[in-house]
């Protein structure tokens, strides 16, 4: 474990939100992308001796970037819930831990019925760690990054602090 714990996430909507549009990247390309799957990864690996699994996977065609596991034993539903949470963060727009605040701390009956899911319900997930990845004067996430593994806001604040990192190294560019 590490002396350097993680941050306490946001714990609204709209901070979440502010807080993500804030995080807008420089540039990404699959560069970017394994610098900050590497960040996470070993990120994870400082504040946990459990498993979890980083994702990232490009919005436009879900082409994946970067895939790891952040210590051996991952199982496969460890990548159903990396499945439905990327699905939660391309459709909405927004990260699974807004959607989580957004519905009563994760009511999903909620959730269904806003969206009219319906049978279809079982693709999305609205516990934290699925989070958009955003570029300056682009429309839109142009990538998901998603944590699995550990609590989900622990999920959600190591790619918070990991994304910090990466966009202020671009900055220092």
């Amino acid at each position: 474990m590490t002396s350097n714990p993680l941050s306490t996430p946001l714990a609204t909507f709209d901070e979440i939100v502010a807080q993500e549009k804030s995080l807008s990247l420089l540039h990404f390309n699959s560069d970017d992308a394994f610098q900050l799957g590497i960040l996470i990864r070993n990120r994870l690996r400082e504040v946990s001796q459990g498993p979890a699994v980083v994702n990232i996977a490009l919005a436009n065609n879900q082409q994946l970037l970067f895939h790891a596991a952040s210590r051996p034993g991952t199982v496969p539903e460890n990548d159903n819930w990396v499945r439905r949470k990327r699905n939660t963060v391309l459709r909405f727009g927004f990260s699974t831990w807004a959607a989580h605040n957004m519905f009563e701390k994760g009511n999903e009956e909620l959730f269904k019925s806003r969206f009219q899911l319906g049978e279809q319900a079982g693709e999305y997930a609205i516990h934290g760690g699925g989070f958009p990845v955003r570029v300056q004067v682009v429309e839109g996430p142009v990538a998901a990054v998603v944590v699995s593994g550990l609590a989900q806001e622990e999920d959600h604040q190591v790619v918070v602090e990991c994304l910090q990192v990466l966009l202020k190294g671009q900055q220092k560019q």
